[in-house]
């Protein structure tokens, strides 16, 4: 492996962490509940980015199904909260 997709692997990592720890941070500090599942729902894309990555540099596609599910959780936890945000609102 070269050094350039050595750094490169860094590189993304790093900004994966971030993307994840800035999620999280506003998950914990969110001031108001969409203000948290949309931080869950980048915490659940930022996941799948991670998976797929990791699907490309091994050459498998067995996390596909893993995938697959975490968007379809991370879909369907934000149209609940989305009714029952819209049923509390009074306008």
């Amino acid at each position: 492996m070269s050094i350039v997709m050595q750094v490169g692997y860094v590189i993304v990592g790093a900004l994966f962490f971030s993307a994840a720890a800035m999620a999280l941070v506003r998950i914990v500090r969110g001031p108001s509940i969409l203000d948290r599942i949309i931080a869950s729902d980048v915490l659940l894309t930022t996941l799948i980015c991670v998976l797929g990555a990791e699907m490309i540099h091994n050459g498998h596609t067995r996390t596909v199904p893993v995938m697959l599910v975490l968007a379809m959780t991370a879909f369907l936890a934000t149209v609940a909260v989305a009714r029952y945000v819209s049923k509390q609102d009074p306008s």
